[in-house]
């Protein structure tokens, strides 16, 4: 039973470390003012100014009869709360934040979060535009706002408003107002969601992301990098050339690292191909271009560019590229037989004839043999206009 329990144990302080926050309680500019409010009257208090990250505030209200002083500031109660979720887990955690001491005296108080809607509150006592309202008298209470569940807090707030209502028709009251904001390690870098949506919509405009059919993955990966290295601030201040160099780095690194490269070349390939099949020949060279420059070809890539050449009379640069492809796979029957070709076609006759009696005996695949697949060839080369009177010649050379 005693092993159980400490299994029990051991497993619920896991789930708390993982489900903790990252983030911290920024005591540094927490807001801790002692406000004095005339009978009958309302005041409206600002907070100090919360820091970049915020998502969520702790605040703890005390009034205290005359002379009193706080037992413990509300910051010091925090350092032994690990993260906000610790404050709502039960009704203990409410409780251990409020003050210890309180006066007689109680008031109503509700929080803006735009100093237009408090200055109404003060005026009228109207909350209708507030983002929280304790309308039932209290001497002592504490709260925790956060950014997914209080509309008084979101991703730009800078600054909140207390109103307080006195309800001591006679004395003035002595109210203790703290604020702590919680704020979130990776926000507090100026992250928001607005400024990460609008690095990603950059990096789509780059030369690499629009190689690719969808860059999401990619332009994530480059974000995460930026984010590591830069307070979104400090980023905004690099000079143009700085900003295109950091995207360029991150996006070579984030290329590299993903499956992102492999996928966008194999869209490549495909889209290649489909053009070519479509007679689009100049549009499919582009596509494989792109991977040739890129220092990601195959021998097949080199085969399929040198047909590309083949078809539209560039003999030259076919020739130039199926070497190419040669010297990466030696072996590989379909980039020789069009290297014989582009050989033929350029007037080269005497480099073409060896190499095509040198495969004759071989298949091109594992189905089609050399000779059936010269054949389709050269009855291609005709159907598209490109004639050779050599054609023939080679035919019965190889039946020989």
């Amino acid at each position: 039973m005693r092993l159980k329990n400490t299994a029990l144990l051991l497993l619920l302080a896991i789930q708390t470390i993982v489900a903790q926050k990252e983030g911290y309680w920024d005591k540094d500019r927490a807001t801790t003012k002692e406000i004095t409010v005339p009978a009958r009257d309302r005041i409206v208090i600002k907070t100090d100014d919360l820091p970049t990250g915020t998502t969520e505030i702790v605040f703890r209200i005390t009034l205290l009869d005359q002379n009193q002083q706080m037992a413990g500031s509300l910051v010091s109660v925090l350092k032994a709360i690990p993260d906000p979720t610790g404050i709502s887990q039960g009704s203990a955690g409410a409780v251990f934040i409020l003050s210890k001491i309180s006066g007689d005296d109680t008031c109503k108080y509700a929080i803006f979060s735009k100093t237009e809607w408090a200055s109404q509150y003060k005026e009228s006592g109207t909350t209708a535009d507030a983002c929280f309202v304790q309308d039932t008298p209290v001497s002592k209470d504490a709260k925790r706002l956060s950014i997914d569940k209080s509309t008084c807090l979101k991703a730009n707030t800078t600054n909140l408003w207390f109103g307080f209502e006195s309800k001591n028709w006679i004395m003035n009251q002595k109210i203790i107002l703290e604020v702590v904001p919680w704020v979130d390690t990776k926000l507090s870098k100026g992250w928001t969601i607005d400024n990460r949506k609008m690095i990603i919509e950059q990096c789509k405009t780059s030369n690499m992301a629009q190689k690719m059919t969808n860059s999401d993955d990619f332009c994530v990966c480059v974000l995460d990098k930026i984010q590591a290295q830069y307070p979104f601030q400090e980023f905004q201040k690099l000079l143009p050339m700085e900003r295109s160099k950091a995207f360029k780095d991150f996006g070579a690194s984030c290329f590299g690292e993903t499956s992102v490269s492999d996928a966008t070349y194999f869209e490549l390939r495909k889209q290649a191909s489909q053009l070519a099949k479509q007679n689009k020949h100049g549009e499919a060279i582009d596509k494989l271009t792109t991977i040739i420059n890129d220092g990601r070809a195959t021998a097949l890539d080199y085969n399929a560019i040198g047909t590309s050449y083949l078809l539209t009379k560039q003999y030259e640069k076919a020739i130039k590229f199926l070497k190419a492809g040669e010297k990466l796979d030696d072996a590989e029957l379909l980039l020789k037989l069009n290297l014989a070709h582009a050989y033929l076609l350029n007037d080269s006759y005497k480099l073409a004839k060896p190499i095509y009696k040198k495969y004759e005996s071989q298949n091109v695949t594992d189905s089609l043999s050399w000779v059936q697949k010269t054949k389709q060839d050269f009855e291609l080369f005709q159907q598209i206009g490109i004639q050779n009177d050599d054609f023939e010649r080679i035919l019965k050379m190889m039946q020989q």
